[in-house]
């Protein structure tokens, strides 16, 4: 049918070599020919939100394919996370390279997992796939998509594995051979999110089982970085990657982490010249669900940060007019780094990251072991720690753990809203340490990756410890940033995890991602050590037992910083 000067049609059947069919609606220009051709391969239901604004392709000379991955809505076949994305999207892109309708030339677009069926496309070589565009998606799927640190995202997890359920039911129910209650229960368990949270053991939930979620249970019973990660982990495929990739992040996205690693990996040690040279790289202040938006958690970016701010749309496609269509348009002579500088509420563009001309700065813990409130017992400063600072020691109970208030979030939604938040009141916990600088006698810039090394010991043979970046403004407003955690057991290696030393102090390192953020003049720089960021994160029980236990124990932790124990956040500085 012709709709607009369109042609369009749905639930194309593919077939891919293993007999398996997989649906896509197609989208042409309505006049005779053959076009370029910009690729969506989806788990999230192809009519539902693609990631591209179909008519402006279309009319801008593109053909548009929409795919339902293997096992979701129309498609057949199990869906099994990230194991068939790269055989069936290699079929799938040569497939459509060999239709009338194609000049040869396929890219593909798509945020989250959609942007992990381009980097596992890319990774099998299809020679007629000529650039992708991933949106906020990860690099590895152990490290900064289902753990981090060691920790499993619970969060995130448990919420994504729900909602793909959920929103699938009835497949599911038809290739199961569920009841019709069943099916409806299903449906339902998004209104169920909240207490999964909570569940104990993390194997027994009540609203996922092997059946319907088998790829949660997958995550939970590999815990360590083991070769169930290794053949889709895209990090280790990076050299033999070909594709020249626009990376697209979000300082609050959950997988920030993968979205740095891709760019820098690729522009490092991508598989080709062009390849190399054809990373580019763009970071708004965006959370995951709020990409091209301006109001993100409790801040408001101004237009800047929205889609038309930035003109979201015409970048995509004059992306694909240069790499799909030839023209010269000088996209990939402009700088390569686009970064949106919070505080300032700017764009700006670099030439690398991070940023050549950063000085890497030290501000390290202090305090007279008083650091359990925003008080100013607890201090950051670049001064070395002196012989008589006492460490200070707190309590973490696993039934009363810290609550996860906004940060880096996917997917839950009301439960678990994300963004930035004032953590003020939340400061005031018995389990938080607070260490703040002075105020600022003038503005000062911290873009680049942000680490803390944490000198540490605890009661118990593990538990975690986490981190967090803020922003205080003179209102006392505490305005988190960036956060990162890790476990015990796992920080000397993510493979062979073992159970640490009671009440040995022990150097940990925590890895709080990126930021980039001006702290006004009147400002402090603020960081919040602690022991969990819940349900963020999984409680770690302080037992070294993981997701079939219950057992709980509370841990005394203590954080060292003195001479021979430096404890400190690493930030880099912008000259201004």
């Amino acid at each position: 049918m012709v709709i607009s000067a369109a042609i369009i049609d749905l639930d194309v059947a593919i077939k891919m070599r293993d007999g398996v069919t997989l649906y896509a609606d197609i989208y042409q220009p309505g006049d005779v020919g053959a076009h370029p051709v910009i690729l969506q391969r989806t788990p999230y239901d192809k009519r539902a939100a693609p990631g591209l604004n179909i008519l402006m392709a279309v009319e801008r000379g593109y053909a548009v394919v929409l795919q339902d991955v293997r096992g979701r809505f129309r498609s057949e076949g199990e869906f099994d996370t990230f194991q068939n994305e790269a055989d069936d999207g290699f079929e799938t892109i040569e497939w459509i390279a060999s239709q009338p309708w194609c000049d040869g030339k396929v890219g593909m677009v798509g945020s989250s997992y959609v942007g992990a069926t381009q980097w596992l496309a890319a990774s099998a070589k299809p020679p007629h796939l000529t650039a992708i565009f991933p949106r906020v998606t990860a690099s590895d799927y152990h490290e900064g998509w289902t753990y981090q640190g060691g920790v499993f995202e619970l969060g995130f997890n448990v919420s994504w594995g729900i909602r793909l359920a959920a929103a699938n039911a009835k497949h599911l129910g038809d290739d199961l051979e569920l009841s019709d209650e069943r099916v409806a229960e299903l449906a339902g368990s998004v209104d169920n999110i909240q207490e999964a949270f909570w569940t104990l053991p993390l194997n027994q939930q009540a609203f996922m089982n092997p059946q319907t979620s088998p790829y949660f249970f997958d995550w939970l019973n590999h815990p360590s970085d083991d070769g169930f990660w290794s053949s889709i982990r895209i990090e280790g495929k990076h050299h033999d990657i070909e594709t020249p990739a626009y990376s697209l992040g979000g300082w609050y996205d959950i997988f920030l982490m993968g979205t740095i690693r891709n760019y820098v990996n690729m522009k490092a040690n991508g598989g080709t010249d062009e390849a190399r040279d054809g990373q580019k790289l763009i970071i708004g202040p965006w959370s995951h669900s709020t990409i091209g938006q301006s109001q993100v958690g409790e801040a408001d970016f101004t237009h800047r940060a929205t889609a038309s701010g930035v003109n979201l749309d015409e970048l995509t496609l004059r992306w694909y007019d240069h790499w799909l269509k030839g023209e010269e348009n000088g996209i990939t002579s402009e700088p390569p780094v686009k970064i949106f500088v919070m505080g300032e509420n700017v764009w700006r563009d670099e030439n690398e990251w991070p940023l050549a001309r950063a000085e890497r700065t030290r501000y390290y813990l202090h305090s007279q072991g008083r650091a359990h409130s925003p008080s100013e017992h607890g201090v950051l400063s670049t001064d070395l720690p002196t012989e008589n600072e006492r460490p200070d020691v707190y309590l973490y109970d696993p039934q009363a753990p810290v609550p996860t208030q906004g940060g880096p979030l996917c997917c839950g939604g009301g439960p678990l809203p994300d963004g930035p938040s004032n953590h003020a009141e939340k400061e005031e916990r018995a389990d938080i340490l607070v260490y703040s600088t002075e105020e600022l006698d003038s503005d000062l810039e911290v873009t680049g990756p942000v680490t803390v090394s944490l000198w540490a010991s605890t009661s118990s043979s593990d538990t975690d410890f986490t981190g967090m970046l803020l922003d205080v403004r003179p209102c006392g407003c505490a305005v988190n940033l960036t956060d990162g955690i890790v476990r015990a057991r796992y920080q000397d290696s993510r493979k062979r995890p073992h159970h640490v030393d009671p009440n040995l102090p022990k150097r940990f390192d925590i890895d709080l991602v990126a930021t980039s953020n001006v702290f006004k003049r009147g400002h402090r720089i603020r960081l919040e050590i602690s022991s969990s960021n819940f349900p963020r994160f999984a409680r770690n029980l302080n037992t070294g037992l993981w997701s079939d236990s219950d057992e709980i124990a509370v841990a005394t932790n203590t954080v060292f910083h003195d001479p021979q124990h430096e404890s400190y956040v690493e930030l880099d500085i912008i000259p201004r």
